[in-house]
């Protein structure tokens, strides 16, 4: 992984913001923020709306579409508040009670955002916890590096509150510390000003927006640069960095080519690899990308590699490849929740290790949190990753307004049958004798083409005068009547 040459590119306009990882000049993962962004992080005072003791979970009005819901176990209790007998929702929480929660999961199709009372403030270094006595360390520093940040950082921590230390803190020295947990405690001091002026719902603290959330969060002493094309964006992110991490400031630079900076990475080849179903792997195989409701499923296929020397072997190369694509694609889709890799069946108890193990280390990369199960005999490997947002998929695309995003779409057989039904109904049970009717060009096309000219039959067969004429916006079996009456007068 020290290999690997890794860069961060920031693409900024007026219509969004993108952020890419690079590794190796391969894109890694990819971030959009549009006008209207993410949420996550975001601090509301809200006001409880109801109170579900069945589900043990609250519905709390936070000022957006829909209420965010808050699940018991992210109840946080404030110190002079008595602990109840027993943890349920309803003795903590009562309808009408105003609370302080911060987003963790943005809103997602039906989906409210989803909350909690444990609020978090993130530094380049820490991350403050103002309700948790616990003090953390990144669990990716070795020992010595996490007992030295411990000694720094355990006395600068107020009393009754905690924080994590994070891997970016790495060689920090106690200045830089200090300055971050000083700027935290201002801030955490203006979030509860706000909380006790303000008026539920309302917001009481921003995220950053995308382009220095990463750069906070992400961009360290393991990326060789990060080129931005956007000059005020540039100002931007120099100024925070001077302040946190003075430095990685050489290691921003602008983006002068003519060339944009995305298309100068292929990004954008990249990324229409990236929504399509099936993902080509080098030797010729591919994997499969299908997510449904309750789990995302990745197949892996040899494809036209039938390989050089024997059938296990063969087996064995796709898999790995796959173990590797697999990962990239979950990562820069942003794929969480369950997701269940089915590799092909492979006998020897040796090769299934040698795909978990690449499995294991291509998962390193991955900044979010994974839980991996042991691949099984038959190939099938489960692992739950969190996420917090749509993911790129989400994004970029839309449900397909004819399959409503089932993938499939009714045949041209079933629509001319269907379309003909619906036409027949109207003129069998309608009192005019005339009919002007809009439907689907395609549709038109299969109803007036040779050989299955519909109209004529049901003129014949209802007695009764037909027009169709075909209309873009009408669905494909969408028939709409937009005249009708006596054969005269129309």
């Amino acid at each position: 992984m020290g290999d690997v040459v890794r860069e961060m590119l920031i693409s900024h306009d007026a219509h969004e913001t993108r952020v890419a990882i690079v590794e190796d000049r391969v894109l890694a993962e990819l971030y959009v923020e549009r006008p209207k962004r993410s949420v996550v992080g975001n601090v509301y005072l809200g006001k409880v709306k109801d109170v579900l003791p069945g589900m043990q979970a609250a519905f709390v009005d936070i000022g957006l579409e829909k209420n965010a819901f808050l699940y018991v176990d992210e109840v946080v209790l404030p110190e002079d508040a008595p602990e109840p007998p027993k943890r349920e929702i309803q003795a903590m929480l009562k309808p009408g009670q105003q609370v302080m929660v911060q987003v963790i999961k943005d809103p997602m199709g039906t989906k409210g955002a989803r909350v909690t009372t444990e609020i978090t403030l993130p530094g380049r270094f820490v991350v403050l916890m103002p309700f948790s006595p616990y003090l953390g360390i990144s669990r990716k520093l070795p020992a010595e590096e996490r007992e030295r940040l411990h000694g720094i950082v355990a006395p600068l921590v107020p009393e009754g509150m905690g924080a994590i230390v994070r891997t970016a803190s790495a060689g920090a020295d106690a200045d830089d510390l200090q300055g971050d947990i000083e700027f935290l405690l201002r801030l955490w001091r203006r979030v509860q000003h706000q909380a006790r002026e303000g008026l539920a719902p309302e917001v009481v603290y921003t995220e950053m927006d995308l382009a220095l959330r990463m750069v906070r969060d992400v961009f360290g002493a393991d990326f060789k640069r990060l080129v931005v094309d956007d000059r005020k964006e540039q100002e931007k992110i120099v100024g925070f960095l001077k302040r946190s991490s003075p430095e990685l400031v050489r290691r921003v630079s602008l983006h002068r080519d003519r060339e944009p900076l995305f298309e100068q990475y292929g990004i954008g080849r990249q990324v229409e690899r990236a929504l399509r179903r099936i993902v080509p792997l080098p030797s010729g195989g591919h994997i499969a990308i299908d997510k449904t409701e309750a789990l995302t499923a990745i197949d892996v296929n040899t494809g036209s590699y039938v390989g050089k020397k024997n059938l296990a072997e063969t087996i064995l190369r796709t898999n790995l490849e796959a173990a590797d694509e697999a990962v990239r694609q979950i990562r820069l889709r942003d794929i969480g929740g369950l997701i269940v890799i089915d590799f092909i069946d492979m006998e020897d108890p040796g090769h299934r290790v040698l795909v978990q193990e690449r499995l294991a280390r291509a998962l390193e990369r991955d900044r979010t949190r994974t839980r991996v199960t042991d691949i099984s005999r038959l190939g099938i490997v489960e692992m739950t990753r969190k996420n917090v947002t749509d993911g790129l998929y989400g994004v970029l695309t839309e449900p397909c307004p004819t399959c409503g995003g089932e993938g499939r779409v009714l045949s041209e057989a079933t629509r001319r049958i269907t379309t003909t039904r619906r036409l027949r109904e109207i003129l069998t049970t309608g009192k005019s004798s005339a009919y002007v009717v809009a439907v689907h060009p395609e549709t038109y096309a299969l109803l007036t083409g040779p050989g299955n000219n519909t109209v004529p039959a049901l003129r014949a067969e209802t007695g009764k005068h037909l027009t169709l004429i075909a209309d873009p916006d009408c669905l494909p079996t969408d028939v709409k009547v937009l005249v009708e009456g006596r054969l005269g007068s129309l």
